[in-house]
């Protein structure tokens, strides 16, 4: 099957024909580094790692660009808060990020340009706007003129003449005020650059279509980001390329927020769960489940509870994992194709949910052939559920998550130890019928977050949700 993806821009799923045959490249709006991330920052970055690996499983060799914008009024207001120097605290936030995206599985982009290092290909792209007359120059600002360029809007569906242009401190001279800054004159104590219209730094949106024509061409198939994104960024940027004489994006993707309270999660909120103190509480491959999981356009309504229903379906696979490594005498390896439906949910605008519904299924079939002694059917299902969590980036035996058990062994071992000597009580309490004990027994195991398994090679023990 083809895969198909709902375009923003023509607001309907459509079939995915790539630029070069075989090829796909990826252009994605990464963090701005003014804060550590919350996991709403991490779902677009997560959101995409699974559509990279879906084209890469489907045969493409695939180009991934995440950009770092080191450079905003954001950072430059927290330097100033802070005493600190700008590059400070965008390297510091640009390391929690790249801690975050790693913690939860996400493969690293194959480039990822930081704003700062690419003033060279904003000043040259400025430089053939003005040409052009797409841009002008007014007090030591670049603007781009919206009203030079036809398309402007279409992404996101505005009437020009209802348009309120979000506008920065010190954007003056604009000949109208939808017109938007593409460089911004120095201020005393920030950062700036020379250039041919004096000293100053880049607007966030020149930003990106500087750098995405600088690694991935003229043209390049996808371009991703938040729905937030749409306006003023993605529709400014857009408006840079073209004019510019870039083709640009053929294709516009966007994630939808993780919210709390029904508001999106962000700083200004005061509502985020930082990524560095939702790993001391969760495993990370259980929260790369919750937020990978749900469709990438849907909405995702934060909360604990959701979170430990996440941690208990995924036990079950874990479970389910183990029991027939168990049963195997060994690791099973993963099939070299997925089955048929999973293809057909992934291939379908990535329809992560109903792909899992597939997993659940054939964790269900297995354990079904667990429960009838039909080894070789449950070690197939077995090869087939370890291929679809292998795309998903969800394997938990995957090297990636080896460190979540190997740092754990020696205390496994030992709770392994001293749990199988009170099973051996509880066996012993069955033996002689004496059915009280037994079930004590296995009821505080229980108690102290274990569940205890009877089956026909004898009683497991496994963690149980939290």
């Amino acid at each position: 099957m083809t895969i198909r993806l709902y375009d923003t821009s023509a607001r309907q799923i459509r079939d995915f024909t790539p630029l070069v045959p075989g090829c796909v490249s990826i252009y994605l709006c990464g963090a701005t580094v003014q804060a550590a991330p919350h996991i709403g920052h991490i779902r677009s970055g997560l959101n995409f790692d699974i559509m990279r690996r879906w084209f890469a499983y489907r045969g493409y060799d695939v180009t991934f660009v995440r950009n770092v914008t080191d450079i905003d009024d954001k950072i430059i207001s927290k330097s100033a808060a802070q005493g600190r120097p700008w590059w400070s605290i965008g390297y510091e936030n640009e390391r929690a990020f790249n801690a975050g995206y790693d913690a939860l599985g996400c493969l690293p982009p194959t480039y990822e340009p930081r704003a700062t290092g690419h003033v060279t290909e904003m000043v040259e792209m400025m430089h053939g706007l003005i040409e052009r007359g797409h841009a002008y120059e007014a007090e030591g600002n670049v603007y781009f003129d919206v009203r030079s360029f036809p398309g402007y809007l279409e992404l996101s569906n505005q009437d020009l003449d209802e348009l309120r242009q979000p506008s920065g401190e010190g954007e003056t001279g604009k000949r109208d005020p939808r017109d938007f800054a593409m460089w911004k004159a120095a201020k005393p104590g920030e950062p700036d650059w020379e250039t041919p219209w004096g000293r100053g730094r880049p607007g966030w949106h020149l930003e990106c279509s500087a750098m995405a024509h600088k690694y991935l061409g003229s043209a390049f198939d996808i371009h991703g980001g938040g729905i937030d994104l749409i306006f003023p960024h993605h529709e400014n940027e857009i408006a840079q390329a073209k004019a510019f004489g870039d083709e640009f994006a053929r294709y516009w993707v966007h994630n939808a927020w993780v919210t709390m309270s029904g508001e999106k999660m962000s700083k200004s909120l005061g509502n985020s769960v930082l990524v560095s103190e939702m790993v001391k509480h969760w495993k990370p491959i259980v929260l790369r489940y919750y937020l990978g999981t749900p469709h990438y356009r849907s909405m995702i309504e934060y909360s604990e509870e959701a979170l430990r229903e996440a941690e208990s379906a995924f036990a079950r696979i874990v479970g389910f994992i183990q029991r027939v490594a168990e049963k195997a005498g060994g690791p099973v390896e993963p099939a070299a194709e997925v089955p048929l439906a999973f293809a057909e949910a992934m291939d379908d605008d990535l329809g992560v949910p109903q792909a899992l519904a597939v997993i659940h299924t054939t964790v269900r079939q297995g354990n079904s052939a667990l429960a009838a002694d039909d080894k070789e059917s449950a070690v197939a299902r077995l090869a087939e559920v370890r291929a679809m969590l292998g795309v998903l980036g969800l394997d938990p035996l995957d090297p990636h998550w080896a460190g979540e058990t190997e740092s754990g062994e020696d205390l496994h071992g030992a709770v392994d130890t001293l749990v199988r000597l009170v099973l051996q009580q509880r066996e012993a309490a069955r033996a002689r019928k004496d059915w009280a004990t037994a079930d004590a027994i296995r009821d505080q195991l229980q108690q102290s977050g274990l569940v205890i398994e009877d089956g026909a090679d004898g009683p497991r023990w496994t963690l149980g949700p939290r």
